[in-house]
């Protein structure tokens, strides 16, 4: 019998909430997968955490931990929050949940925390992974270099340093997160008498966690340097503070701890990013795991990219420059122009030793590089030939130009793509494609060795790409050339190059394989958001209904509604023109269409308090203030696309104060995981349905992917996606039983019955009032007299 109610961390649950934790636990021990659209107020957090707590403490169940998923930040602060609940109320007798929060290398590195040791943003990656090979490379001598002996020497340098006189003792430690580490600010090196230069640097924190790791079969976690199975949630801060107190590496502690606690929290990243799974996070992923995907909504785009690749014509241009470096040695040699190493280059012997080990010949080396240099000309051929026919004189002005897609071929006709037809007919075998990735992993362990250090390199990167060029089909997977605005003055003045960024796109169509198989690795779990409706096409994109049909594993649906009180808000979809191109045109063009929706935008931003604007895109968001400024006494904020801190900024402005009205686009980052509640909104309106360009190659692509796989392209790759967008924004302003708001969709597809209708998608469609333009009024007047 489930004692959920135990974990459960209030004193009473909704009856959704009931419902929603006995159906998780029951179906989960089946196996299966328990899908929950649930407005806001529902709980679905509690429920997730609940269902998936149990199930750990049971004895009786497979279960070993809980993997929260979630891609909005505000979300994973939610899961904090409610795990330190759950332990807040827990029984006496029990201990708490222990739990941890996933970050990056960057957040955790004690150097890079601090801008100290040559570390930062920029090469924290690169530089933590050759200074752990190094470390290891150390400790594997034995003698004076063990983990406990490099340890100790840092520490001795440090003293050494203090001892001097010529600072402070406390200015000599590094210190983060409000703790003194035992070591110095500069990365140690270690010197065996040997020569000035042939210092080796290393990691004094990873030493010290490999002299903690257990010996022999011992568990990773034994290196963990507090008690965590008492600490309960575990936050990233926390564990810097903990683990630098001890001298040890914050980021090897979170991956020991990774396997033992109970609650681990984390992003899309940690369960569906090849790289990241592979490197760091893949002993989560078996059926001891009961997984939670939050926001839900969003898992088949955030999966979609993360299973697409592609590399960009640069990285094409180093891996050329690799393989060159690895050839040139052997060209001399044969010349008689014999080199003896060197650190940046390998040596002819160094170069054949190492192909000995492996089945790849100097001849295969050579043909990689011809192939790499003939396909970069290609692409620049077809990125001039492009410009040529878009952008006529455009090496006058690449100021002027703007990003673009070159599909490799037409995305409505599935067929194989030209750059695949150019090698064919330049007599590049099947084989240089499939071989790629094999000779990049060799290239990369030849300069390795040769340059004594450990850093990613070009040319793994590019077979990898190739490889899945190859061996990818061509109705799932497009494949084009994307040209991203970017500017490179190293580059000549009428290069593309200049202007561009270009990058071959291997992009996934149909992410559904990679989600389901991904899932049936899990034992069971829980999907949720907001917005999943329609729920047939739902567990179709993601994989969900295959793994019920053929695999066996139960899947559950369940909707719970808004429950807060029906009188604290009004909601209406008004009857107006379409709000397509083809209705308003270009944002500077006045015509009917647009005088419309301007005068009801103008009408819901007069409500008093603050009111949202969401607008199908940047531009349209630019047009709305600037009509709206001259319409209204109240301060009108535009957001535009621009990073986290201008995000923030605005956010913080429109919350301080009085009424004021923001406008942003539907795919921006305000419409979607922020907080609204309290008096923060009072209406948001909502403009067109904010379906994507339909003109892009690639979603020209996606469309004739999905109308094979699923049988209505249109509407699971575009319509569904949009309205779940429209709902998450308008979602935003009622947030808890005391909040007061109007809600409003502007779009005669969002009120009446027709073949492009869309109202069948809304759940809650009979709270959405069908009303004319003249009835909004009368309806907002309504409203405005409750708020006095």
């Amino acid at each position: 019998m489930s004692d959920w109610r135990a974990v459960f961390g209030h004193d009473t649950p909704y009856d959704e909430q009931v419902d929603g934790i006995e159906t998780a636990v029951d179906t989960a021990r089946e196996g299966g997968y328990t899908v929950i659209e649930g407005a806001c107020g529902t709980g679905k957090t509690m429920i997730a955490l609940t269902a998936g707590i149990d199930l750990v403490r049971d004895p009786d169940t497979d279960f070993e931990r809980v993997f929260v998923l979630t891609s909005v930040k505000q979300q994973l602060r939610q899961f904090e929050t409610d795990l330190e609940t759950i332990n807040a109320n827990l029984p006496a007798d029990w201990k708490p949940v222990s739990g941890l929060t996933l970050v990056g290398k960057a957040d955790v590195c004690p150097y890079n925390r601090e801008n100290a040791g040559g570390i930062d943003d920029g090469n924290v990656y690169d530089r933590c992974e050759t200074l752990r090979d190094r470390t290891r490379d150390l400790t594997g001598e034995g003698g004076s270099t063990t983990a406990g002996a490099l340890v100790s020497q840092a520490r001795s340098q440090q003293i050494g340093l203090a001892d001097s006189g010529s600072r402070s003792t406390a200015g000599q430690y590094l210190e983060t997160a409000g703790e003194p580490t035992p070591y110095p600010p500069e990365i140690p090196e270690y010197s065996e008498g040997g020569p000035v230069g042939s210092e080796v640097e290393y990691c004094p924190f990873y030493a010290q966690y490999l002299e903690d790791l257990p010996e022999d079969e011992g568990h990773a976690s034994e290196a963990v340097p507090f008690d965590f199975t008492e600490a309960g949630l575990i936050t990233p801060e926390d564990l810097v503070a903990e683990s630098v107190r001890h001298g040890t590496c914050p980021h090897s502690v979170m991956g020991a701890l990774l396997g033992s606690v109970e609650v681990v929290i984390g992003n899309y990243y940690h369960a569906f990013d090849p790289t990241t799974t592979a490197a760091f996070t893949g002993a989560l992923l078996d059926e001891s795991t009961f997984v939670v995907c939050d926001e839900a909504h969003m898992l088949e785009p955030r999966v979609r990219d993360l299973v697409s690749d592609g590399v960009a014509d640069a990285t094409l241009r180093d891996a050329e420059t690799e393989l060159s470096r690895v050839l040139q040695p052997i060209r001399d040699d044969r010349r008689g122009n014999r080199t003896q190493g060197g650190s940046k280059t390998a040596d002819a012997d160094l170069v054949r030793a190492e192909l000995n080990d492996t089945d790849v010949s100097i001849e295969e080396l050579r043909r990689t590089l011809e192939f790499l240099q003939d396909l970069r000309g290609e692409l620049d051929r077809r990125v001039r030939a492009h410009l040529d026919e878009e952008f006529p004189n455009w090496e006058a002005d690449l100021t002027s130009l703007e990003d673009a897609e070159i599909p490799l071929r037409d995305p409505a006709e599935p067929a194989e793509d030209e750059i695949s037809e150019w090698a064919t007919r330049a007599g590049f075998s099947d084989a240089v494609w499939v071989r790629a990735e094999t000779v990049g992993a060799v290239v990369e362990r030849i300069l390795n060795e040769a340059e004594d250090e450990e850093k990613s390199r070009a040319a793994p990167a590019v077979g990898r790409l190739f490889g899945e060029w190859y061996r990818q089909g061509h109705t799932d997977y497009f494949r084009e050339i994307e040209l991203e605005r970017t500017w490179d003055d190293t580059e000549p003045a009428d290069s593309w190059r200049r202007a561009y960024t270009a990058r071959l796109a291997l992009y996934n169509c149909v992410p559904s394989d990679a989600i389901g198989a991904r899932l049936a690795e899990f034992g069971g779990g829980v999907l949720m958001s907001a917005t999943l409706e329609p729920m047939d096409a739902f567990t179709e994109v993601t994989g969900l209904q295959y793994l019920e049909l053929e695999d066996g594993r139960p899947v559950a649906e369940r909707q719970y509604g808004l429950h807060f009180p029906e009188e604290n808000r009004e909601s209406f979809a008004v009857s107006l023109p379409k709000f397509t191109y083809g209705n308003r045109g270009p944002p500077h063009e006045e015509n009917p269409t647009r005088t419309t929706y301007a005068d009801a935008l103008a009408k819901v931003a007069h409500v008093p308090g603050n009111v949202l604007v969401g607008m199908p895109s940047y531009g349209e968001a630019e047009w709305a203030a600037g009509v709206l400024e001259d319409r209204l006494e109240k301060p009108v904020l535009l957001d535009a696309s621009s990073g986290d801190e201008a995000t923030e900024s605005l956010k913080d402005e429109f919350f301080a104060g009085g009424g004021k009205v923001l406008v942003t686009s539907l795919r921006g980052t305000l419409t979607e995981g922020v907080d609204y509640s309290g008096d923060r909104l009072t209406a948001a309106v909502i403009c067109g349905v904010p379906i994507v360009n339909t003109s892009s190659p690639r979603t020209k692509a996606v469309r004739r992917a999905y109308d094979d796989e699923f049988g209505d392209g249109f509407a699971y790759a575009l319509t569904v996606p949009a309205v779940r967008k429209a709902r998450q924004a308008i979602g935003r302003v009622i947030r808890s039983p005391e909040d007061v708001g109007v809600r409003v969709l502007l779009d005669e597809r969002y009120a009446r019955d027709s073949w492009d209708s869309v109202r069948e998608y809304l759940p809650d469609d009979d709270e959405f009032q069908p009303v004319s333009p003249d009835m909004l009024e009368f309806g907002l007047e309504r409203f405005r007299s409750r708020l006095e």
